[in-house]
């Protein structure tokens, strides 16, 4: 099996100026995701897509694969992840042949695990390489969220005629952004990473599975490594 794994790292950043950079436990935050995937065989390139020359030249000397800058239409708010990475993805099977996965890695995801990884590289290849996405346990159940109306709150969603019971619930769910893992013809056809009926990959860990989006989650990161 053959998988890139890409990490998309723009410069930009509203919440967390120069995220992608910032030092935790003195390595660049990018450089967490490129060494969980180093020494993992079924990996063929670890292609970095940014528009950062300084970003660039940290990943280069990591091992990373930066063979150009993005191009500026897709390094804006308004690209999303998709377009960034079907434009890598047909970039490096252009110039070096086909792969059957694509691995996003967000640099936001620093304690995803390899054992994370080959996880959903398992679950891909025993799959018929559908799509696997990382979720962890939701905080709240759909069934205890309120929305307003009428300036009341209601239930979110619509309790008439189902049978609630807190012990009889489906436990739900939410994407982590750590991992998703998806093959280049449905990535092409779908234009998502996780399209209905994607194998989930089930992080239970709190640490491996946070998102650093704002400084509070960064703080949490620096809160989870001095307190090992």
């Amino acid at each position: 099996m053959k998988i890139l794994a890409l990490i998309v790292a723009r410069a930009g950043s509203k919440r967390l100026p120069e995220k992608n950079t910032r030092l935790l436990d003195g390595k660049p935050l990018v450089l967490w995701s490129i060494d969980v995937v180093k020494n993992i065989s079924m990996v063929c390139d670890i292609l970095i897509s940014t528009d950062c020359e300084k970003i660039a030249n940290i990943c280069r000397t990591a091992g990373g694969y930066v063979p150009w800058l993005r191009p500026p239409e897709l390094a804006t708010d308004q690209a999303s992840s998709v377009e960034v990475a079907i434009h890598a993805l047909s970039w490096y099977e252009a110039n070096h042949g086909t792969v059957d996965g694509l691995l996003l890695l967000q640099p936001t995801s620093p304690f995803r695990t390899p054992k994370n990884v080959l996880d959903g590289i398992s679950l891909f290849a025993t799959n018929e390489y559908q799509p696997v996405l990382s979720v962890s346990l939701a905080e709240l159940h759909p069934l205890e969220l309120l929305k307003i109306e009428n300036k009341h709150l209601v239930a979110f969603v619509n309790r008439e005629n189902t049978y609630f019971c807190e012990y009889q619930q489906s436990p739900a769910y939410k994407p982590n952004g750590s991992i998703y893992l998806i093959s280049p013809a449905d990535l092409r056809l779908n234009k998502s990473f996780s399209r209905p009926k994607a194998i989930p990959l089930i992080i239970s860990s709190r640490k491996e599975s946070l998102d650093i989006d704002t400084a509070d989650d960064f703080k949490m990161a620096e809160f989870f490594l001095e307190h090992k």
